[in-house]
């Protein structure tokens, strides 16, 4: 298997890693569109908010650790607390797997208005396996008014010694999962708790290609690195599933043919399409008329691709570095954690980071049509 994102190699070794205090702000860039919205001293890596504006942010264990919770919310001072307690963010006092997190890679809020939680657990990506007795990779999903959890699913049936669970999306009663280490589909139905993967090592889920990022190859030590399947959006309709590895390209296929069990990996494989050639990518967002909107971390820009595979540079800005998992909230406001995963530690062929401190979340007031996944 090629090599990928190595979890324990320091991302941020000697950087300060203290949460700017509120209202800090970051370097001005007259003319530009975006906004920022957070600025902190930790990296983050994903942004959520739910219908009443409330937002969620994710510290991932790859940004250099360091004092703060893993999930929090953002509070109206700019300050953040953790989410939904102190107790679910002490794994490392803990060791609770069952009841904290581990290390959290995605955060969104579901059509459900429950605050789902992708925790790959103890995952070690494109080495050694994952200790058969380690904590398994799981979803939780909050109450956000209580904070108290109303799913907590095991990821055990859906993943192998080399997954490292990545990103989600959801259909109905269908969660999609992307397994970036080992190139799969998770699918999870709600109602009857089976977990299976699909298009496993299949060329639309596989990193087959260069990383490339702010004009080099993305390299682990003295190895290319390689994420495999990413990104994922589900069509406002429902009808379709795109998805990608981080390298690209991005393919699509009917959701219709994901969800029948009795298709045959080799059946399902026939039914993927090429969608557009992506660059390598941090993350994507996908509005209610259709459009996707993808980050191009080779050129610090974000891209817009129609429903008819129509491509054009919707904001290009040099502060959009690594751009990663967006979101669209209910005022079509675009929110972009600009998270220099290319910049860490992990990334650099002498294990020294390069991240420009503060890790900034950004806005873009495009007033686009919201979607959320149905």
């Amino acid at each position: 298997m090629p090599v990928s994102l190595r979890v324990f190699l320091p991302a941020l070794a000697g950087a300060a890693l203290a949460l700017m205090a509120p209202g800090a702000r970051a370097a001005s860039y007259p003319g530009s569109a975006l906004r920022t919205a957070y600025a902190s001293g930790r990296i983050m890596n994903a942004v959520t908010l739910s219908d009443t504006g409330r937002v969620f942010l994710s510290f991932p264990y790859w940004g250099g650790g360091g004092d703060g919770p893993t999930v929090a919310e953002k509070m109206p001072d700019g300050s953040v607390r953790p989410f939904p307690d102190a107790a679910w963010n002490d794994w490392t006092h803990s060791h609770d797997a069952a009841h904290s997190f581990v290390r959290v890679n995605a955060l969104r809020m579901g059509p459900d208005g429950l605050l789902w939680i992708v925790d790959s657990g103890e995952a070690n990506v494109g080495g050694k396996p994952n200790p058969p007795d380690g904590a398994p990779a799981k979803l939780v999903a909050f109450d956000i008014a209580t904070g108290r959890p109303v799913h907590v699913i095991t990821l055990r049936q859906g993943t192998t010694p080399h997954s490292y669970v990545d990103d989600l999306r959801f259909h109905g009663d269908t969660l999609i999962l992307t397994d970036a280490g080992d190139p799969a589909l998770i699918l999870v139905d709600l109602r009857t708790g089976r977990q299976r993967r699909v298009l496993s090592h299949q060329a639309s889920t596989t990193d087959e290609r260069p990383m490339r990022a702010e004009g080099r190859v993305m390299m682990t030590g003295n190895r290319e690195a390689r994420v495999h399947a990413d990104q994922l959006e589900v069509s406002p309709d429902g009808g379709t599933l795109y998805f990608q590895p981080s390298s690209g390209p991005m393919s699509k296929i009917p959701m219709a043919d994901l969800e029948n069990p009795g298709l045959t990996d080799a059946q399902l494989n026939a039914r993927v399409t090429p969608f557009y050639n992506t660059p390598t990518t941090g993350g994507t967002a996908i509005d209610g008329d259709g459009n996707l909107y993808v980050s191009d971390v080779d050129r610090l820009r974000i891209l817009k691709i129609t429903p008819q595979g129509q491509g054009s540079v919707f904001i290009a800005d040099p502060r959009l570095v690594w751009a990663d998992a967006m979101w669209i909230d209910r005022k079509g406001t675009l929110w972009i954690p600009a998270v220099q995963l290319d910049r860490t530690a992990t990334f650099q062929r002498d294990g020294v980071s390069r991240v420009r401190l503060p890790v900034s979340i950004f806005t873009l007031d495009a007033h686009l049509p919201p979607a959320h996944d149905d």
